[in-house]
């Protein structure tokens, strides 16, 4: 008998279970069932044969994106490979939990694989217990590793997410719709409120957003005059409605209203021309969107109702995943299963309803015409979904064999055969995406000479600032070595002057005829002294003649013995 083991991918790691004793036929007993939630019974059934730790929370996040998209990364083939016991020529029996690994697995390893019943019960116990099985792993810390595990791999799955940009057009789509019911409600408001004080400007200005605008303009109807005609006439676009509400507002049966109620009915009407501006503005985002995710579906069937589409679909992707019979009726799926329940007739289109074909289309025409339709628009959403390079090639195709199928069951006249048709977009559509990269890799040039422009303008800024710096250095230097000079020219002078005293004073004693070595001593003294400061020189020259006068009077004693 082939010993079962059991593959258990947790946060921390892989395990390998060996199942010591089990029966299958036992196993959905109650007794059984509440002996897996017992630890020390569940011992005696399952033992951990092996278990490797993910070394970063990155390789776990790696291993964990492999399984769930049903491929065998190299950690857990080494893994199985090393630690699943080889029986001979019989292959081992592995229990997983997901059938989609486990036939990975077997392609890749040759193993033989077990999913559901025991294996099923015995990972609920494992999972159960896992902290208790594994030694050195705590349930703190179990709970800390699948907790920063799910965090990682949910983040990973929304980055993946941000680049698909229909999200953006779920939103936008919803808005739109949104202030759309928004606006005719408050111009609703609007036109209750104001039509008190000027009635007969309803009937003749029809439209929500051109009445918001005349109520703000003209304000009290009673000050309106022939001078307010062309800014009437601006905001109409008709001389004749100009003229007519200058002449209803001088027969006007409305009643008189104040000032401040003037006021806040100007100001609401403010409000309700900035919401229609930006639902303009909104819905020009909304185009341009479009034009960027599913340009193939906006050009055969329109922004609005591609974009309502892949609202109502989920994604563009669930989109494309439809059949054809399925976007023919995506919106009507009360009135499908009410036909359904009732046993009547099921709905011929949903929201594609809302395109023009449908309604250029006669009466007995509708439906063939919405599943011929509904059919293109599948192929235009794969085409978006799949493609790499967005082109509106096909979408223009497609919508004109719609135009010939149309014209076709009006006319009777034969339309070109599909085949002919998708062989002419191939080729359009190359061309298309090959000028659409000749045009990105010209913006890489261009970004890229800028960037290596911008490098260089830092380079030689920081070049120029080094250089200054090195001549603000090279000035000080050149100013501290003509200092240094000019010091050095002030002390020879100044010893120059001390030589010339000090031959003066010698050439005075020679001519006294004193010739000893005690001022010969002196003399010396002096030189050296000379070097110093002037203030020492000035107390030489102080004691000088001092000396002078002893030499005389020792003299003249020696003269007089």
């Amino acid at each position: 008998m082939v010993l079962l083991h059991v593959l258990f991918e947790h946060a921390a790691g892989y395990a390998l279970f060996a199942v010591k004793e089990v029966e299958e036929i036992g196993m959905l007993l109650p007794q059984v069932e509440e002996s897996v939630l017992n630890v020390g019974k569940f011992n005696s059934v399952v033992k951990l044969a092996a278990f490797f730790p993910f070394k970063s929370a990155q390789t776990a996040l790696e291993n964990i994106n492999a399984i769930s998209e049903g491929v065998v990364h190299a950690d857990l083939k080494l893994f199985l490979e090393t630690n699943l016991p080889s029986v001979g020529k019989k292959k081992a029996l592995l229990g997983v939990a997901d059938g989609k690994i486990g036939a990975a697995l077997q392609e890749e390893l040759g193993l033989s694989i077990q999913t559901g019943g025991v294996v099923a019960e015995i990972l609920r116990g494992v999972r159960l217990h896992f902290h208790s099985l594994v030694k050195g792993l705590t349930a703190q810390a179990a709970s800390k590793a699948q907790l920063g595990l799910g965090h990682s791999y949910s983040r990973a799955k929304v980055k993946f997410n941000v680049n698909r940009a229909d999200n953006m057009i779920i939103q936008s789509i919803a808005l739109l719709d949104q202030l759309d019911k928004d606006i005719n409600t408050f111009s609703m408001r609007v036109r209750e409120w104001y039509g008190y004080h000027f009635p007969e400007l309803i009937k003749i200005v029809s439209d929500n957003s051109t009445y918001c605008k005349l109520a703000k303009l003209i304000g009290n109807r009673k000050e309106l005059s022939e001078e307010s005609l062309e800014a009437l006439e601006e905001v109409t676009m008709d001389s004749a409605k100009a003229q007519a509400i200058l002449e209803a507002s001088r027969s006007s049966m409305g009643m008189d209203i104040s000032p401040i109620d003037l006021i806040n009915i100007e100001s609401f009407s403010s409000r309700v021309v900035s919401l229609t501006a930006y639902r303009q503005e909104l819905q020009e985002y909304l185009r341009s969107k479009m034009g960027q995710v599913a340009p193939n579906l906006a050009a055969l069937i329109g922004e609005v109702v591609g974009a309502r589409l892949i609202s109502h679909a989920g994604s563009l992707t669930n989109l494309a995943k439809y059949p054809a019979s399925t976007v023919q009726i995506l919106g009507a799926e009360k009135a499908l299963f009410r036909a359904l329940k009732t046993r009547g007739n099921t709905p011929k289109y949903g929201l594609i309803f809302h395109s023009t074909f449908i309604g250029r289309a006669a009466a007995k025409n509708k439906g063939r015409i919405s599943r011929y339709l509904a059919n293109k628009c599948t192929i235009a959403s794969r085409i978006d979904c799949f493609s790499e390079v967005p082109t509106s090639v096909f979408g223009d195709k497609l919508r004109d064999q719609v135009e010939e199928r149309l014209s076709f069951y009006e006319t009777g006249e034969t339309p070109r055969k599909n085949l002919d048709v998708m062989k002419e977009a191939v080729v359009e559509a190359s061309e298309a995406a090959a000028e659409i990269k000749r045009k990105l890799e010209k913006k890489e040039k261009k970004k890229k000479k800028r960037e290596k422009r911008r490098l260089e303008a830092l380079s030689t800024a920081e070049g120029e600032e080094e250089v200054e710096v090195k001549k603000r250095k090279s000035n000080g230097d050149a100013e501290a070595r003509e200092n240094g000079e000019t010091e050095e020219t002030v002390v020879k002078k100044k010893k120059k002057k001390a030589d010339v005293e000090v031959k003066e004073e010698e050439e005075e004693v020679m001519t006294n005829g004193v010739d000893e070595a005690a001022p010969a001593k002196k003399k010396k003294k002096r030189k050296s002294e000379a070097v110093e400061p002037e203030v020492k020189e000035e107390e030489a020259e102080a004691q000088e003649p001092q000396q002078t006068e002893k030499k005389k009077k020792k003299k003249k004693k020696a003269e007089d013995e």
